[in-house]
Parts: structure tokens; C-alpha cells; sequence
């Protein structure tokens, strides 16, 4: 059996210039996360006794045996594109649910692309594994989706990310003593909103309105800087990070009818009332998870406040996908 974790990720700014649709015509740039949440993938050769010639288990179980009978989207896609043609037994766990914001999908598309190389005993780097995750989604599957998800997902840590109009992309690693990352981390909160969406749906609508928003975008992808070197300063006033997340909302939120909604606006407005200084709903938007940046000596009181939310404590995590189990079976 082979088992890999793939974390999640928070992005801070930059989001909406990963779409190809713009980065291509205008280049692009996020500031984003991992963090501390995976997903699990197991992936065996499925021993040959059973009716079906593959089983996979997440919140169905589909017993098939050919793939293209398959109705999950990410598996049919990967397993196609990759030219699988064994029985397998494919099983899904996540820390955190779907469709909430974090990179979920892309986090299961890179832990199974990484295990599936796993079990055939092939390495691959956390570049092109991004790579491979990205082909899949955009272009297999046809989906509505951006290109940093992937990236953060399958290479970790806390980056700038690069979106060049030819394609590629490139990561610098944002380096910060332990004093600042801490002092980030201290003030940032996640909240799950409880409304499930389909990220993109979401993001076609934002996609639509990408020529109309230029100005916009524009603007969010200077914030990556701007973020930088609030982060570069010395002496730090972690604050101004929080304040730029607020602005940084305020754009996104006119990017799409779709991208907030008056329960979402009613729940940021409360925290703020308590003493959140900014945040932002994660991902496409319309629901899943809110990030808010809040000073410590005011969680309490934001917590209070979001009492009918979940509230998920987490910390950046400097690692990408990785196999945590390898155990090949003796049937391949």
C-alpha cells in the first residue's frame, strides 16, 4: 500500500491572476500557504478475487471495472491520463471537508497523481507533480480552476508564486525568522462558514468578468508586493498585514456577484465588530472557509461572536506532498 499526505492551502493576495485566462495575456502572482491539514490518499493493487477490478472509496464507493466508468472527475482524470490499466483500491481522507476554499480538489488531485507514482515505484518532483496536477484539471477535466492551488499543494511551504504569460511558473520562498511567522500565524483565524459550493462554478462567473476587471486585478497582484514588504520590515507591525487582507477583500468581493453573499457579509461584519481586522473568504468564494486576522488579546471575543462556527486552529507546514507509507503488495 502506498499512502501520501497532501497538505491544504491559505492564500493571502494574488488571488484571480492564477487563471490562465489572465496570467496569460497579463502575467500573475499569489502570496500562499500550506498549512497544517492534509489529505490522505491510499492507493494497493486491488488482489484479483473480487467481481469489480477496482474499488474507490470516498463519500460513495464506486466498484468498477473499466475507468472510464468511473464517476469521481479527479480520479477518471488522472488514472486516464495516466495510462493506469491495473485494478486498484483507492481510498480518500481529508483533516478538513470539501469544497471549503482550501485547494481541496487540487490537493486530491496531487496526492493521487503522487501516489499512483508512488506505487509504480517512480520518482517525481514537487514541480512536476504541480505540473501534472495542473494538465488534469485545466485541461482533462476542463474545469473552471487557477494554477496556484496546485502549486502550493504539491511544493509546500509559504511562497510567492510566479504565473508567466507563457505558462510556466516559478516560487520564491518568502523566509521569515521564527518571530514573524509566529507573530502571522498568532493572528490568523479559520472559520468554516457551513456552506458547501462548487469552486468552479464560482470561479466561471469571475472568469467572465475578467475583461471587465482589469483595474482590479491589477491592483491584487500589486498586494503580493505590498504584502512582501510589510513582511520585509523592521521593526515589523504585524497589523498592517491584517489591514492590507481587508482591502485586499473589498476588491475581491466586486469581482463576481458570486464571490460573497449577504450571510457571508453578515458573519465578516460581526468579526469585525469584535475586533477582526480583516480577512477573507478562501478560494473562489461564496462559501467554505473564512480567514480572519485578528490580534490574540481579541480571538476570544471573535470566537464568542462566530459561536455557531467551527473554528480551526492551524500553522503554516514548510512541506508538500509526500508518501508517509510504502508498502507495495506482492500482486504487480
Amino acid at each position: 500500500m502506498i499512502v501520501s499526505r497532501t497538505p491544504f492551502r491559505v492564500s493571502f493576495f494574488g488571488g484571480g491572476t492564477d487563471y490562465p485566462a489572465w496570467f496569460r495575456e497579463h502575467g500573475g502572482a499569489v502570496l500562499a500557504t500550506a498549512i497544517d491539514k492534509y489529505c490522505y490518499i491510499s492507493v494497493r493493487y486491488l488482489p484479483p478475487f473480487f467481481k469489480h477490478k477496482s474499488r474507490i472509496v470516498y463519500s460513495k464507493v464506486e466498484l468498477i471495472n473499466d475507468v472510464s466508468d468511473i464517476q469521481h472527475p479527479a480520479v477518471r482524470g488522472v488514472l486516464s491520463t495516466m495510462g493506469v490499466t491495473d485494478g486498484l483500491e483507492i481510498h480518500h481522507d481529508g483533516d478538513l471537508p470539501a469544497r471549503s476554499g482550501l485547494g481541496s480538489s487540487s490537493s486530491f488531485t496531487v496526492g493521487l497523481v503522487n501516489a499512483i507514482k508512488g506505487l509504480r515505484g517512480e520518482m517525481i518532483s514537487s514541480e512536476e507533480l504541480a505540473r501534472q496536477a495542473i494538465y488534469i484539471e485545466q485541461e482533462v477535466l476542463k474545469e473552471n480552476v487557477g494554477s496556484q492551488d496546485q502549486v502550493t499543494t504539491a511544493c509546500g511551504g509559504f511562497n510567492k508564486i510566479f504565473f508567466s504569460s507563457n505558462g510556466t511558473f516559478s516560487l520564491q520562498p518568502i523566509l521569515l525568522g521564527p518571530e514573524k511567522v509566529q507573530a502571522l500565524e498568532n493572528h490568523l483565524m479559520l472559520f468554516f462558514t457551513g456552506f458547501e459550493r462548487f469552486a468552479s462554478d464560482v470561479a466561471k462567473s469571475k472568469i467572465a468578468n475578467l475583461p471587465k476587471k482589469k483595474k482590479e486585478l491589477f491592483t491584487m497582484h500589486e498586494m503580493v508586493d505590498e504584502a512582501l514588504n510589510i513582511l520585509s520590515r523592521n521593526p515589523f507591525v504585524v497589523e498592517d498585514f491584517g489591514k492590507l487582507l481587508h482591502e485586499s477583500w473589498l476588491i475581491k468581493r466586486t469581482l463576481s456577484d458570486q464571490v460573497s453573499t449577504p450571510e457571508i457579509d453578515s458573519i465578516y461584519e460581526a468579526a469585525r465588530s469584535a475586533g477582526a481586522i480583516g480577512g477573507k473568504i478562501l478560494g473562489a468564494g461564496s462559501g467554505g472557509f473564512l480567514l480572519l486576522f485578528v490580534p490574540p488579546e481579541a480571538q476570544e471575543r471573535v470566537r464568542q461572536k462566530l459561536g455557531h462556527l467551527i473554528c480551526v486552529p492551524f500553522r503554516f507546514d514548510p512541506m508538500g506532498s509526500r508518501i508517509v507509507l510504502y508498502q507495495p503488495n506482492g500482486f504487480r
